[in-house]
């Protein structure tokens, strides 16, 4: 993909959540269980606390989990249905790598939710997804901000409705050589590693990717605090360490820079604008009211 179309995507998608958020339904407020289940945010976070301690991937999957959910259909916990034929969202090619964990933590969340007689089929697994994917970076290291609730569950998942890439968060997790070999491998006639890159990160990166790579092989997306949810990845791009084309853009091309660069010197300033933004994500497309549904379990319809 050239250049400039990388970046208008980019910024169209930032353009997207906005325009979808301002015209969401007002119904979510972040009381909105305070009779029901007034204790839903402690159940879901101890879930979260113990499952973040037997491994990290916690952690992005559930980050990641959170976004191509609310990129598709919008903030519906659809991407947690299964299909007995194979054709839900989470079948589609661009969400078969999303790792297992992710899904387990909500799964897990809503067992220790129900397990509380009066939270019992209460609280949407769309809520539940928001309040874990909030919880999973307070634990990396990031923000701990208010999740506004109220969401219903959607009935529909669809392998058809993921009609476009979709982001994903590359502060956490870790991806696989192919994804970017690209890169550092015959990136063009002209040029055998993308000029973007920084030559010594180019060079670890054939290093640990060698040609004809086990293909298991994991590579961290930020070099330097791959555990940790910080204002790091900006600064990687500053030095030409952005893993992915996509991130590397955000910085070479003029219209994002100064976002970069202003995130790069504050992480202060880029917590802050993430909360914001998960908040205007968290209301894309959502189900409330007598919309959707509660799911007695989240992987199939009621």
């Amino acid at each position: 993909m050239m250049r400039n179309q990388t970046a208008t995507i980019f910024l169209s998608l930032l353009a997207c959540i906005v325009c979808l958020s301002i015209t969401a339904n007002a119904q979510l407020r972040t009381n909105f269980y305070s009779t029901t289940c007034p204790n839903v945010e402690s159940l879901v976070r101890a879930a979260v606390q113990a499952k973040f301690r037997q491994t990290f991937v916690t952690a992005p999957a559930t980050l990641r989990l959170f976004f191509h959910d609310c990129f598709v259909r919008g903030c519906d916990a659809s991407i947690m249905l299964s299909s007995p034929t194979g054709q839900a969202e989470k079948d589609h090619p661009d969400n078969l790598s999303l790792a297992g964990d992710g899904f387990d933590t909500v799964v897990r969340a809503k067992a220790a939710v129900d397990s509380n007689p009066q939270c019992r089929n209460k609280v949407s697994c769309a809520d539940i997804l928001a309040l874990a994917t909030r919880d999973v970076v307070n634990l990396a290291g990031g923000t701990f901000y208010p999740v506004e609730l109220g969401r219903r569950d959607g009935r529909i998942s669809s392998m058809a409705s993921v009609q476009r890439r979709l982001p994903g968060a590359h502060t956490l997790g870790f991806s696989h050589c192919s994804r970017f070999a690209n890169r550092v491998y015959n990136f063009s006639p002209r040029s055998r590693t993308d000029p973007t890159l920084n030559p010594q990160y180019a060079m670890q990166l054939r290093q640990m990717c060698p040609i004809n790579v086990d293909p298991r092989i994991a590579i961290d997306m930020d070099p330097t605090t791959p555990r940790t949810f910080d204002n790091a990845y900006f600064r990687n791009l500053q030095t030409g360490r952005g893993l992915f084309t996509s991130d590397q853009i955000l910085f070479t091309d003029s219209r994002s820079r100064g976002i970069v660069n202003q995130f790069a010197a504050s992480n202060t300033a880029f917590n802050q604008a993430f909360a914001e933004a998960m908040t205007k994500l968290g209301r894309v497309g959502v189900l409330t009211g007598n919309q959707g549904e509660i799911r007695v379990d989240c992987t199939r319809p009621n």
